[in-house]
């Protein structure tokens, strides 16, 4: 959904979506997020204070993960708000540069007037996920050795005991032994 800046007046405008699982793209199931697990629900507000422009969400839904340990993918709820703000780009000309002042940072520029709110939403469930993603507590992830999954069946892999790097002195014989 394509909103137009410029008909947002100094009322604040609400959006209030709710997405089905065929809205996210299909990216196949190579990746770590792996879509929506029913619906999201995006409630958003767009104001206008002098020339920049305050973007207020809130998403609530599930997603479908795929685990960091086992490769499983599992169900995780969404419940985020964000708030950005928003201006039009400080040039026209792409060729020259600007410098940015710390205030900056914290705006997105948008050109032509006009966002997408879909990408906005795109962005802050990217955002939301978590840094390392685990099923459960508990999850044993996989045999670093043979692959098996360590939640369904125990291994019989003969794993090493010790770090690596002190191999080397197992083979080490002392005097009188």
């Amino acid at each position: 959904m394509i909103v137009d800046l410029k008909s947002i007046s100094d009322d604040p405008r609400h959006f209030n979506l709710t997405l089905e699982r065929a809205w996210w793209p299909d990216t196949g199931e190579d990746g770590r997020f792996l879509g929506l697990d029913g619906p999201l629900e995006a409630s958003l507000s767009i104001s206008k204070t002098d020339q920049v422009y305050l973007l207020e969400g809130r998403l609530n839904g599930r997603l479908r993960i795929r685990c960091d340990r086992c490769l499983e993918p599992y169900s995780q709820d969404l419940d985020c708000d964000f708030s950005f703000s928003l201006a039009a780009s400080l040039s026209d000309d792409e060729s020259t540069e600007v410098e940015l002042e710390e205030e900056d940072l914290s705006v997105e520029f948008v050109k032509e007037g006009q966002i997408e709110l879909d990408e906005i939403i795109r962005e802050q469930v990217y955002l939301s996920l978590p840094m390392k993603s685990q099923c459960r507590e508990s999850c044993l992830g996989l045999c670093p050795i043979c692959g098996t999954d360590l939640n369904k069946t125990k291994c019989v892999c003969q794993q090493k005991k010790g770090h690596p790097g002190f191999s080397k002195l197992k083979g080490l014989r002392f005097r009188g032994d």
